[in-house]
């Protein structure tokens, strides 16, 4: 085992070339990029020893992410951008970095520390934008909104009306856009796909983009 004496936080972008790429597969290419720019990430102890990183919530397959985060630990400190000039000539097409950052080593994970996910549903030219106000409106118009979401012979019912924290639909110039803040927290998270099934317009999806992560403050030190 290396000690940690250093964590980074890294935010990205993943963009289409990627949007097909298994969350476990992106664990495994972050480990070889890593090792082909020689930064000094720290190891497990143990008869396997891992490289010491902490991959953000899983992206769905065929979704892409435009703040995807991902905290590397090391076993010697680098400056954030010492580190970003190794990485970046190591990454392949369609993923980006955006930021390197220090980040306090004592805190809890990136899955623990996530709150909510913004999601960026774009919809196809031709959806009837009308109708989709209307549903929207009654959609955070009720108290309650009963749900199940049924996944081979697992049938989850539970109620989606709280788990959605924003809703609102943009019109812009590259086409409509239903902007969404949802929970994201163990045992009270919401999926894109799953509101637009309940809004009734998953026919009219174009594609999905997760455009933040949002974690929990930090808890101040005395």
């Amino acid at each position: 085992m290396s000690a940690k004496v250093q964590r980074l936080r890294l935010s990205y972008a993943r963009g289409h070339e990627l949007q097909y790429v298994s969350h476990l597969d992106m664990l495994r290419f972050w480990e070889r990029t890593l090792r082909r720019a020689h930064a000094p990430v720290a190891y497990s102890e143990g008869f396997t020893p891992h490289p010491q990183i902490n991959l953000g919530p899983p992206l769905a397959v065929g979704q892409t992410g435009r703040a995807e985060l991902i905290d590397v630990f090391l076993a010697e400190a680098w400056t954030p951008e010492r580190f970003r000039d190794a990485l970046a000539p190591q990454l392949p097409p369609g993923l980006s970095l955006a930021r390197v950052a220090e980040a306090p080593l004592e805190e809890p994970s990136l899955q623990s520390q996530l709150r909510a996910a913004e999601y960026e549903l774009q919809l196809q030219p031709g959806a009837d934008l009308g109708a989709i106000e209307q549903r929207i409106a009654a959609f955070l118009a009720a108290e309650t909104f009963p749900w199940e979401h049924v996944r081979e012979k697992e049938t989850r019912r539970y109620d989606l009306r709280p788990l959605v924290l924003d809703l609102r639909l943009e019109r812009r110039a590259d086409g409509p856009v239903l902007t969404a803040r949802l929970r994201a927290e163990e045992g009270a998270t919401a999926r894109p796909d799953q509101l637009a099934a309940a809004l009734g317009i998953a026919a009219a999806l174009r594609h999905i983009e997760r455009a933040a992560l949002i974690l929990a403050a930090p808890v101040a030190r005395r």
